[in-house]
């Protein structure tokens, strides 16, 4: 097959490997991008082509590793490496950004009903809340992960029945 012949067939089949490509990543400018690397990529690859093979799938093959490695590049790019002792960054509680007079009003109001919890449920609870992880709490209170989860849970629940004006 003659190179005009091979590229004339991958730009004839562009239309259903665009619905493919939308398919994937539900979004029409990033399906645009998608499509057009995979036709680069398999016109500049045209000689790993076989000939007498199935050139659609072929093409769905590189769309599909186009999109898988795009996604994990930015699934890397998208995370912290906290290299500092402790992971002291990824531990700093997250500032509230909201600064609405009620929310003040409702952060006060759930943490009186905090302090209300007994001590074996509401330690762990604050803890939990201030960025321990299980592991570290269990080790501090000298007691099992499970019962730190289950008092944490208890808390939850408590919480939520003394607190049912704020929910949802």
């Amino acid at each position: 097959m003659s190179a005009i012949d091979f590229n004339s067939e991958v730009i004839s089949l562009s239309k259903p490997l665009k619905y493919f490509a939308l398919n994937l990543t539900s979004n029409d400018e990033e399906a645009k991008d998608l499509l057009q690397e995979t036709l680069l990529k398999a016109i500049s690859n045209s000689h790993r082509f076989a000939e007498n093979t199935n050139l659609k799938a072929w093409l769905y093959t590189i769309m599909k590793n186009i999109f898988i490695n795009n996604y994990r590049r930015s699934v890397k790019t998208n995370t912290i490496v906290d290299s500092t002792k402790d992971l002291y960054y990824l531990n700093i509680p997250q500032q509230s950004q909201s600064f609405a007079p009620e929310s003040k009003y409702s952060e006060r109001e759930i943490l009186k009903k905090i302090e209300l919890l007994q001590d074996e449920y509401r330690v762990p609870f604050t803890m939990y809340f201030d960025g321990y992880k299980y592991k570290e709490i269990a080790d501090y209170l000298d007691l099992p992960i499970g019962t730190v989860k289950s008092r944490i849970f208890l808390a939850r629940r408590q919480l939520m029945s003394m607190l049912k004006g704020y929910g949802k």
